[in-house]
């Protein structure tokens, strides 16, 4: 018989293969979606006259079924998998560059640079980030377009994601700081940008974008919930988001499709986006190493 630890690899090996397949192919789908001969996701012109609802039918032009309009679930699925994902990939970005430069210099300097930049870190940790994001997003106003969406909800996002990088920065650079590597440039003399780009960079580096999926999963459900209350992307331009909330309660009795389908769309990113970030943490993550 196998050994249970064999097993349990194997097992773990084919639930990251099928994530990481997942997460390319949604990528490549939203990417190329203009190029695939998908259903119509927004026209609500040319679908007067066509009973909405139409339930799922694998081997029919709408395979996933329509909404009440008579749009394509597959298709508004696709496109609204293009703005989650543009929307979380560009703040992911975006609190990696800041809120990594900002936590390394935060636990390489230590002293008063850290007690300052954590006061602003855990004040902004502190506070429900679904109350940061609506008061956030409340300001800026309902996007109308897509680019419109991705700027707005990218920055409401970036107010929870950026102090969360910039906590991990640090505890991973206070971790490399304390390294001979680190001790022995001090002693030649080696400037403190040259320390922080040269040797502490390309250690704390990996940590954070293993960090990163996971960081991207909390987002992807944070950016539905300002679109499901309305603050995100604004019908009929499709996001997961504003498509779970156009079922509403007496939809989803009558016609469960319709919120079901993104709902399935969003679940199985965000969980292959923690399965692929727990395999690189386990991978990349120092603390967790065996060496």
């Amino acid at each position: 018989m196998p050994e249970p630890s064999r097993t349990r690899r194997r097992r773990t090996d084919v639930a990251f293969w099928l994530s990481l397949g997942w997460l390319v192919a949604l990528t490549g789908c939203a990417l190329l979606a203009d190029l695939l001969p998908l259903g119509n996701a927004d026209d609500t012109t040319q679908t007067i006259g066509i009973a909405g609802y139409a339930r799922p039918d694998l081997f029919s032009a709408n395979p996933l079924g329509t909404n009440g309009f008579g749009l394509d679930l597959l298709a508004r699925s696709i496109y609204g998998a293009r703005v989650s994902l543009l929307t979380v990939g560009c703040t992911v970005l975006a609190s990696l560059l800041i809120g990594g430069a900002v936590g390394m210099v935060a636990g390489y300097f230590r002293g008063w640079v850290d007690v300052v930049i954590g006061v602003f870190a855990d004040a902004a940790l502190v506070i429900p980030a679904l109350v940061l994001l609506i008061a956030f997003a409340a300001v800026l106003g309902p996007p109308r377009t897509v680019p419109e969406a991705v700027l707005k909800s990218g920055l409401a996002l970036a107010v929870v994601g950026i102090p969360t990088m910039i906590r991990l920065a640090r505890a991973n650079t206070l971790l490399f700081a304390q390294r001979e590597f680190v001790t022995a440039s001090r002693a030649m003399g080696a400037r403190h940008t040259r320390i922080l780009i040269r040797e502490l960079l390309p250690n704390v580096a990996l940590p954070l974008v293993s960090y990163a999926f996971i960081v991207a999963a909390v987002l992807i459900v944070a950016e539905g919930s300002l679109a499901f209350l309305g603050l995100g992307l604004q019908q009929p331009a499709p996001s997961w988001g504003n498509m779970i909330a156009e079922g509403g309660l007496r939809e989803l009795r009558r016609h469960p499709h319709v919120p079901l389908i993104p709902g399935v769309f969003m679940f199985l990113t965000v969980f292959s986006l923690n399965i692929v970030g727990e395999r690189a943490r386990a991978r990349w993550d120092p603390r967790d190493s065996q060496v």
